[in-house]
């Protein structure tokens, strides 16, 4: 069953200038690399390209699926009523180029940190909010649904109970007949 994808991220093209200046400041840092500059850019400028058109991040009715990776392949589907956070990040060098982070933490998530992470999204602010309402709306109608159910689920759970508390008397009433 398909969902329909209520928002799609697409991506900005800076990511791959982004990508190229920290991977030029890292050389430059390790004077080793200097003279591995050029190869450097070129071999990133090569690979941002295909990780750029690899990367998509799709809001559905109830999730969001990320898709990444040039060599490997990576897919995480992290549903709505588990985000807990959604963090906007942008740092110095990020800045220079008008790039953004986005940060996605969830409920029982091991570690710290973010689950994922997405760098470029174009509009990342509207795409966060898109995210946080849909969660919310999401939100919103479940508890009018669960008490919709309630009373049904309350009458299964006495009954459940109920038949426990026969068979304790039963398993009573067997082991007083055995001590006679």
């Amino acid at each position: 069953m398909s969902e329909l994808a209520l928002k799609t991220a697409s991506f900005n093209p800076k990511v791959k200038s982004y990508w190229i200046t920290l991977g030029v400041i890292t050389c430059l840092v390790c004077l080793v690399g200097i003279p591995l500059i050029p190869i450097v850019a070129l071999i990133i400028w090569i690979v941002a390209g295909r990780m750029l058109a690899a990367m998509s991040a799709n809001l559905l009715e109830r999730k969001l699926v990320v898709k990444r990776g040039v060599f490997f392949k990576e897919e995480k589907s992290i549903p709505l009523e588990k985000i807990t956070d959604v963090g906007l990040s942008q740092g110095p060098l990020m800045r220079l180029f008008g790039l953004y982070r986005l940060s996605f933490e969830t409920a029982g998530q091991s570690g710290h940190g973010a689950l994922v992470s997405l760098l470029g999204v174009v509009d990342a602010s509207e795409f966060r909010e898109a995210i946080l309402t849909q969660k919310d709306n999401l939100a919103e109608t479940k508890p009018s649904k669960a008490k919709a159910d309630e009373p049904q689920s309350q009458v299964e759970l006495l009954r459940a109970l109920t038949y426990s508390v026969k068979n304790i008397e039963q398993m009573l009433v067997t082991l007083l007949e055995e001590k006679k």
